[in-house]
């Protein structure tokens, strides 16, 4: 059994760093104050098979926890995966297949073993307790709360005053996710901000069924590369399974205003060097500067140190300085003809003709190191090695069998 620290400097840290709300500090903050073992609650659903960086603020607030003594509780919801979270959404989630669900899961854990210590983590999957409610359970947990409740949030009411669709599945979600805090008797619950609503519902339930209601830790949203909130369904993430080189510059691609909250929110570098780098940049330091630091940090809390210093000399070589990388793979691919959207999805450049068409109409396609500009271009592969490139990172070099 794990020994209890009681670090009041670390405890007010953790209370503080990179949260947006606390419900209720003063309790929590006593609690971990007196000592007492708490068990703490993050769910995370695997609507897509890789954890982003967003996903990875209420991790580390689970390892700032774990490391404290307290007993983490991470819950994969390959039940609630299924029936789909709205709380951030501005149109109706569809639902997933469980097959979808547990093809996405397969690698979950240890995708999250990057960042907590998994052998000291009880891990549930929430069908256990989910799957077995019965349809009068589950109009008791519905009793405790009205409508009116669940249509006044933001982005419910919204859809409902646009005239939009809302289903009664959706009003379920929250009925799930606070049950799941009743199944295993959490402390407290860790999560984004958009998950209020959801989060306040295991209070409630908790109370309904005559527990302790947990205290609540809430983080901000994490921006992807594009500026808009990091999503799997936008393609805008920074994933934990990213190789080296595509971490490094997905986070080199970053809008400069996003570097502070990066290193905030996704390093545990300390505070008083994090300060340092912001005033740095206040006085004229080039951001650049700060946000290459914070990459090659990135890169080696997931992948390590010789990864990092590799990816960062592979960005400056290739992106800074525009020379070609020494090692662009060659791929012998059957001679012919080929249309150009045809032969990026062939080679792996882009997912789809569509997307391959997008990248060719905002010019991030070359070959032989010219831009190319028409998707309706036929490539003549034979004998002699083609040059393609993908963006300023990703180099193919291509010849005929």
């Amino acid at each position: 059994m794990s020994k209890i620290i009681v670090d009041e400097i670390r405890i007010r840290e953790i209370l503080r760093r990179g949260v947006s709300e606390i419900i209720f500090e003063p309790s929590l903050e006593k609690k971990l104050l007196a000592g007492k073992k708490l068990r703490i609650k993050l769910g995370i659903d695997p609507t897509s098979p890789n954890i982003h960086l967003g996903r990875s603020i209420p991790l580390l607030k689970l390892r700032d926890f774990q490391e404290l003594g307290h007993q983490m509780v991470f819950i994969v919801g390959d039940f609630t995966g299924v029936i789909g979270d709205t709380s951030d959404k501005e149109s109706e989630r569809p639902m997933l297949t469980p097959e979808t669900i547990k093809e996405n899961l397969q690698d979950y854990i240890a995708q999250a073993g990057k960042i907590i210590d998994i052998d000291q983590c009880e891990i549930h999957y929430n069908s256990e307790w989910l799957g077995k409610l019965t349809y009068k359970e589950i109009a008791e947990q519905a009793n405790v709360f009205s409508v009116a409740e669940f249509t006044a949030r933001d982005n419910l009411a919204k859809r409902l005053a646009d005239g939009k669709r809302v289903s009664l599945r959706e009003m379920l979600y929250p009925l799930m996710q606070g049950y799941d805090s009743v199944a295993i008797k959490a402390d407290v619950e860790i999560g984004g901000n958009d998950q209020r609503f959801n989060l306040l519902a295991g209070r409630k339930l908790q109370e309904f069924y005559n527990q302790p209601a947990q205290d609540i830790m809430m983080g901000p949203l994490l921006l992807g590369t594009d500026g808009r909130k990091m999503s799997s369904s936008w393609g805008n993430t920074i994933n934990l399974t990213d190789e080296p080189e595509t971490m490094f510059g997905k986070v080199m691609s970053l809008s400069d205003d996003l570097i502070i909250k990066y290193l905030i929110l996704t390093t545990r570098l300390p505070m008083t060097e994090i300060l340092q780098d912001e005033a740095a940049i206040q006085n004229g330091t080039n951001p650049r500067d700060i946000k290459l630091k914070l990459a090659a940090e990135l890169v080696r809390f997931y992948h390590g140190q010789k990864a990092s210093a590799a990816a960062q000399e592979f960005f400056v070589k290739t992106v800074q300085n525009k020379e070609l990388p020494d090692d662009i793979e060659l791929k012998k691919i059957k001679a012919g003809s080929y249309k150009l959207i045809e032969l990026l999805a062939k080679l792996d450049l882009a997912a789809s003709k569509s997307e391959a068409r997008r990248l060719i109409e905002q010019g991030g396609i070359k070959i032989d190191s010219v831009a190319a500009d028409n998707f309706e271009q036929t490539i003549a592969v034979g004998d002699k090695e083609i040059l393609m490139q993908r963006g300023k990172r990703q180099f193919l070099r291509i010849v005929g069998k």
